[in-house]
C-alpha cells in the first residue's frame, strides 16, 4: 500500500481512510484488514454503544468548558481578587501546561489503570480544580485550581477519543469519533453564554456538572475490551464484549480477531524514536507534526481566553454581545467543516480555513492600527469584532479539525508501509 494509492484524497474524490482509528495491524494477507465480524457489528445492539459513548464526552464537554471559561471571567475576577494583568495572564496560562503534563502521561496511566481508571482520575483532577477556583481567595489558590483543571482535561484529550474508538463498532465510528471534538466546541460555547449571565464563582461551580455525569456514567458502562484482554482479563474482555454487542450477537469471531492482534502487537520488536526519521519516513512526518505544530501556532488559545478583553479594548461599551457571538458561530461552523472534510478533501479545506484566519487576523490588527493613530474609530469596534469571528468561523471549519485526521492519516500511511520493525 503507498500513499498514491490515495492521493485523490486531497481533491475529495475518494476517502481511504474511513476507519483510520482501527487496530492497523492484523494477521493475514491484508495488514490493515478491518477488525471484527461486520455482521455482528453492523446487526448488533448499539444502546450501550451510544450511551458509553454520551458518557465519555461528559468529558469532552468538561474540556470545552474548562477552555473557555477565562474569557468571559477576566474583568470580574480582575476586579474581585485585585489581580494584575499579568497574574491573570499566568491564571490563563496554566490550563495549557496543565494539560501538557496530562497528555505527557495519559498514555501510561490510560495503560496501567484502564481507560475508566483514566477518565476517573482526571475527573478527581478536574473536579479539585473546579472547588480551588470557586474557594480561592488570591491568586495562589486561583492558579494551583486552574491548573488541576489543566491537568485533568489533558488526560481527557487522550482517553475519551481512544475509548470510543474501541468500543464502537464499524459502522458507527466514525460518527462517534466526531462526537468528541464536537463537543468540545459545545462546551467551550456554553463557557462563553453563561459566563456572560452569570459571576465567575457560578460558572466555576457549572464547569462541575460534566464532571459528575462523567462519574456516575462511569458506573454505568463497560471498561474497553480491547484494554481487558490487552492486560489478559479474558472473561472481563468477553463479558464487556458481550454487553456492547448485544447478549444475542455472535462475537466470536470479533473477539477472536483481537485477541490475535494484540498478540501480534505484542510480539513486534520496540521501536526507537529516531526510526521515524529515516528519510523515507521523515516526510511524511514533518507534514504530521508540522500541520499539528502549526494548528497551535495560529493563536487559537489567545484569540479564545482574551476575547472579551479585546472587543473592550477596541472600544465596545460591553464585551457580551461579542461573546456571545463567538459562542453561536463555534458549533455550526465545526459541523459545516465536519461535512466538508470528505466532500471537498483536506488540503482544499485547509487552505481556505488558512486564509480565513489570516484575514480575521489581519482586519483586527487594522482596527486596532486605526485606534491608535485616531483614525476612523467609530469603524475600530466593528472591525475588531469581525475580524475576531471571522477568525473564529475559519479555524472551526478546518484547522481545528483538519491536522488531527491528517495526523491519522500520515500514521495510517507509516503503518501500512512500513516494514514489521516500525509498525506502531
Amino acid at each position: 500500500m503507498t500513499i498514491e494509492q490515495h492521493k485523490d484524497i486531497e481533491n475529495g474524490e475518494t476517502n481511504g481512510f474511513q476507519y483510520l482509528q482501527e487496530p492497523f495491524i492484523q494477521q493475514g494477507k491484508d495488514a490493515c484488514k478491518e477488525v471484527g465480524s461486520d455482521k455482528s457489528m453492523e446487526n448488533g445492539s448499539i444502546g450501550m454503544v451510544l450511551l458509553s459513548t454520551f458518557v465519555a464526552v461528559c468529558g469532552s464537554f468538561s474540556f470545552g468548558t474548562c477552555v473557555g471559561y477565562s474569557a468571559p471571567t477576566q474583568a470580574a475576577i480582575r476586579a474581585d481578587l485585585n489581580l494584575s494583568l499579568a497574574e491573570f495572564s499566568m491564571f490563563g496560562s496554566l490550563v495549557t501546561i496543565g494539560a501538557m503534563l496530562g497528555a505527557i502521561t495519559s498514555g501510561r496511566v490510560t495503560d496501567i489503570i484502564g481507560r475508566k481508571g483514566a477518565m476517573r482520575i482526571s475527573t478527581g483532577f478536574c473536579i479539585i480544580g473546579w472547588l480551588a477556583v470557586f474557594f480561592s481567595k488570591s491568586s495562589y489558590t486561583l492558579d494551583l485550581g486552574r491548573f488541576f483543571t489543566g491537568y485533568g482535561i489533558g488526560v481527557i484529550s487522550y482517553v475519551v477519543p481512544v475509548y470510543i474508538a474501541e468500543i464502537a463498532p464499524k459502522n458507527l465510528r466514525g460518527g462517534l469519533a466526531t462526537t468528541n471534538q464536537l463537543m468540545i466546541v459545545i462546551g467551550s460555547s456554553m463557557s462563553f453564554l453563561i459566563g456572560s449571565i452569570i459571576n465567575w464563582r457560578q460558572l466555576a461551580l457549572a464547569g462541575l456538572v460534566p464532571c459528575i455525569c462523567l462519574l456516575v456514567g462511569l458506573c454505568f458502562i463497560p471498561e474497553s475490551p480491547r484494554w481487558l484482554a490487552k492486560v489478559g482479563r479474558e472473561k472481563e474482555f468477553q463479558l464487556a464484549l458481550r454487553k456492547l454487542r448485544g447478549k444475542d450477537i455472535d462475537i466470536s469471531d470479533e473477539a477472536n480477531e483481537i485477541l490475535d492482534n494484540i498478540e501480534t502487537l505484542q510480539s513486534l520488536p520496540k521501536t526507537k524514536f529516531l526510526d521515524l526519521f529515516q528519510s523515507k519516513y521523515v516526510r511524511s512526518v514533518i507534514i504530521g507534526v508540522g500541520l499539528m505544530a502549526f494548528q497551535q501556532s495560529v493563536g487559537i488559545n489567545g484569540i479564545g481566553f482574551y476575547t472579551a478583553e479585546t472587543f473592550v479594548a477596541a472600544g465596545l461599551s460591553s464585551a457580551k454581545a461579542g461573546t456571545i457571538a463567538y459562542a453561536c458561530i463555534q458549533v455550526p461552523f465545526t459541523l459545516l467543516g465536519a461535512i466538508l472534510m470528505d466532500k471537498s478533501g483536506r488540503k482544499p479545506l485547509i487552505t481556505v480555513s488558512a486564509s480565513g484566519t489570516f484575514l480575521g487576523c489581519f482586519i483586527t490588527g487594522v482596527a486596532f492600527f486605526f485606534k491608535n493613530q485616531s483614525l476612523w474609530l467609530e469603524w475600530v469596534p466593528t472591525l475588531a469584532v469581525a475580524g475576531v469571528l471571522i477568525y473564529i468561523a475559519a479555524f472551526s471549519i478546518g484547522l481545528g479539525s483538519v491536522p488531527w485526521v491528517m495526523m491519522s492519516e500520515v500514521c495510517y500511511h507509516l503503518t501500512c508501509t512500513a516494514p514489521k520493525n516500525l509498525m506502531v
